[in-house]
């Protein structure tokens, strides 16, 4: 558990705890580095209002002025969407951030342990991190933590600029169960046409639930990652992904950009490219995935419901 002193539970997500209601966690690098103010806000407002649609609880976390927040109010979502050089807090910044006071969006990794550490099982967002194209060693941290965190992770495949099949194989060594949500294709962030096989296929959030519970029963650690593809009316052709995708890492590479710079910068040029194709497709994926999210847990806390997600 995080220490009470660096973690604040709101009021609302304290009762939703106690009382078993259905919760969805969500991250904050969207917010602070995926979209610019007010876009920003107004995502993080929609992805709340559609887990509140199917009576469930948003749960958003970030981190602000050195604590670490589950369930953000829509003051300090205002304030968080606005922050003007916010951090990058993945699993480990979590530490220097909190001991300087600091303020940051949470990462894939940093908000599915913050989620787990206070026991929400379901979690949203938009694509997970991965394997770099060109390099065995740039793998994101999402990776390894997904290994050990049981938590539902509702998502639409590991993001587009990345390498996908080497991500699965990454995924299959850590033993991480990876769902098809109501397609036998593993899909593609701005696209549902990756050309890879979903190892597994679940076509309801009742089945996600029944996975997930024999999975953990069985004595294994990991999360369940739901892939869910992206609403047919906001998904790109894989032709025109992967053409914006292949210049924007060629340019990444000619100006040495590393590390934590290289997702949002290519995300950014993809964004260019495509004339603002990508951001559309990234905003529909994210408000759906709540939704699937939502349905989910709501299975998980009352196993009688009914879904038409």
């Amino acid at each position: 558990m995080v220490n009470s002193t660096s973690i604040l539970i709101s009021p609302k997500i304290q009762k939703a705890l106690k009382t078993n209601l259905p919760i969805v966690a969500l991250e904050t690098t969207v917010i602070t580095h995926g979209l610019p103010y007010p876009d920003n806000k107004q995502l993080a407002f929609d992805m709340q209002a559609n887990i509140n649609k199917t009576g469930a609880v948003p749960a958003t976390i970030g981190v602000l002025d050195g604590k670490v927040r589950v369930g953000l109010s829509d003051q300090e979502l205002e304030g968080f969407a606005q922050l003007t050089e916010p951090k990058k807090v993945s699993l480990r910044d979590i530490g220097a951030v909190i001991a300087r006071g600091e303020s940051g969006g949470t990462t894939v990794a940093a908000t599915a342990f913050i989620a787990s550490q206070v026991e929400i099982k379901v979690f949203a967002t938009g694509g997970i991190g991965g394997v770099h194209r060109g390099t065995m060693f740039d793998i994101s941290t999402d990776l390894q933590a997904l290994a050990r965190m049981p938590v539902i992770v509702v998502c639409s495949g590991a993001k587009a600029i990345l390498d996908l099949p080497a991500t699965l194989e990454y995924l299959e060594t850590m033993g991480v169960p990876v769902l098809g949500y109501q397609t036998d294709e593993f899909p593609a962030f701005y696209t549902s046409q990756s050309g890879i096989r979903a190892p597994t296929r679940a076509d309801t959030a009742e089945e996600v639930v029944q996975i997930a519970h024999a999975h953990w029963n069985a004595g294994l650690p990991s999360a369940i990652l739901v892939t869910v593809p992206p609403p047919e009316d906001a998904a790109m052709e894989a032709s025109e992904v992967e053409a914006a995708i292949s210049s924007a890492v060629d340019e990444a590479e000619r100006k040495g950009i590393r590390g934590q710079a290289v997702t949002p910068y290519l995300l950014e040029r993809v964004k260019d490219i495509t004339a603002g194709k990508s951001l559309e497709a990234n905003l529909a994926l994210l408000r759906n995935n709540a939704s699937v999210a939502a349905s989910i847990a709501g299975q998980l806390s009352y196993p009688s419901r009914q879904t038409h997600l």
